[in-house]
């Protein structure tokens, strides 16, 4: 690979502006609706209060509270909105972080710390997760040498049988997602948090997709089952706000039950000469505008505008569901949110993906089984029968393809 150089002089910006438009004309056309995952487009007003509310703090840093008010301020509102939303009780608390990563390398420090702290567990410990939850808690494991146990899944869901037998003593924590990632289903919570209370476990709900999605799919009138701290097991979770919360990125939550275990997860140290250095999350400086795009949105937005946007995902979903279900695929359990997967064995699914690439869609795969995946935005519900359209057509282009699981048997 050839390193580029730093040029000797300065360019003008409207010339870098214009390269750095050529450079996206590669780019996917997610403004259009052609991309079902990475992006959450709720519409160009949304857009614009995310870019002039994030330029005004853009230079500021959510890491001096004292220094910045303004974005203390904002980030105990913002937090306080998604408590609310998510049952949380008195005396819950949370912080702003830079994505789902963060929030779940925290909640598992925050685990891992009250397990060595409170419940005096030395040498190995591990986490028990269904093997659909996201690869995010085996990366925070990986960090902090803690054994991550997977265990099969029950209809596409985890299964708390088979999680209450793999968990032990040395437990620190269970998961469960709202929804999980591969088919955008719902995990038992319900019985997740009976089994947390039985055996005193950790039980953390990863709603990094949901969280700000089901609250307002269950106003609009779904029957969308126990998922957060209504739990009563549930002592902490992550809900992305730069997902469904339609914030730009990077902004994440993560919540704890009660401030006391939320205590588990800051950084402390004065052991230098620099003086004290108190860290809520894994990064020290916090970007103004991911704080400040985030309140600006969600004041933007409030509930009627939330209710809004989710009744429009359900709907692309809904209209996505039953046209892929008469061209013979099968959903793959029972989608209430934003997140569908679907397959058919008679068909090569990477020929269609790829073929629908053709038509300048860009969207996920799901690997068992193989399947087509989608991530809804508002916005597909404009272009869902024009999706339907060229599925139709990757799927007559892909006929003669021999299925991948056929190839490589």
């Amino acid at each position: 690979m050839t390193h580029a150089t730093l040029p000797e002089a300065g360019t003008p910006w409207p010339e870098l502006k214009d390269r750095m438009v050529a450079y996206a004309s590669g780019d996917v056309r997610w403004r259009e609706g052609r991309t079902a995952v990475y992006v959450f487009n709720a519409g160009p007003e949304v857009e614009q209060v995310q870019k002039e509310a994030y330029a005004l703090f853009q230079s500021e840093n959510g890491l001096g509270p004292a220094a910045f008010p303004s974005l203390k301020r904002m980030e105990e509102e913002v937090v306080g909105f998604g408590l609310s939303l998510l049952h949380a009780p008195e005396g819950a608390a949370g912080t702003i972080t830079s994505g789902g990563t963060d929030s779940i390398t925290m909640a598992l420090k925050a685990a891992r710390d009250f397990a060595r702290k409170a419940r005096g567990l030395t040498g190995p410990l591990n986490i028990v997760i269904p093997r659909s939850a996201h690869p995010a808690f085996d990366k925070a494991a990986a960090l902090m040498e803690i054994e991550v146990r997977r265990t099969p899944l029950k209809d596409y869901l985890a299964d708390p049988e088979a999680m209450a037998a793999a968990a032990d003593d040395r437990t620190v924590m269970i998961v469960g997602s709202a929804p999980n990632f591969p088919y955008g289903l719902i995990d038992p919570v319900a019985e997740l948090s009976k089994l947390a209370e039985q055996r005193d476990l950790w039980l953390h709900v990863d709603a990094c997709v949901g969280g700000y999605l089901a609250p307002f799919v269950r106003m609009n009138g779904a029957d969308i089952p126990p998922f957060d701290f209504e739990a009563p097991g549930v002592r902490s979770m992550s809900a992305d706000l730069h997902k469904y919360g339609y914030a730009a990125k990077g902004a994440s939550t993560v919540f704890f039950r009660s401030q006391e275990l939320k205590a588990f997860m800051t950084f402390d140290f004065r052991d230098w000469p620099g003086g004290r250095m108190v860290t809520p999350t894994l990064a020290g400086t916090r970007p103004g505008g991911a704080i400040s795009a985030a309140w600006a949105v969600m004041n933007f937005l409030g509930v009627e505008g939330y209710r809004a946007r989710q009744g429009r995902v359900v709907a692309a979903r809904e209209a996505i569901e039953a046209g892929v279900k008469a061209m013979g695929f099968t959903v793959l359990g029972r989608p209430q949110l934003g997140l569908i997967a679907f397959s058919r064995p008679d068909l090569d699914i990477l020929a269609v993906w790829g073929k629908l690439r053709e038509k300048g869609w860009f969207t996920g795969i799901t690997t068992e089984p193989k399947s087509l995946h989608l991530m809804l935005s508002p916005v597909h519900a404009d272009v869902a029968a024009a999706y339907l359209e060229d599925l139709a057509w990757a799927v007559e282009q892909s006929a003669g393809a021999t299925p991948a699981e056929a190839r490589y048997s």
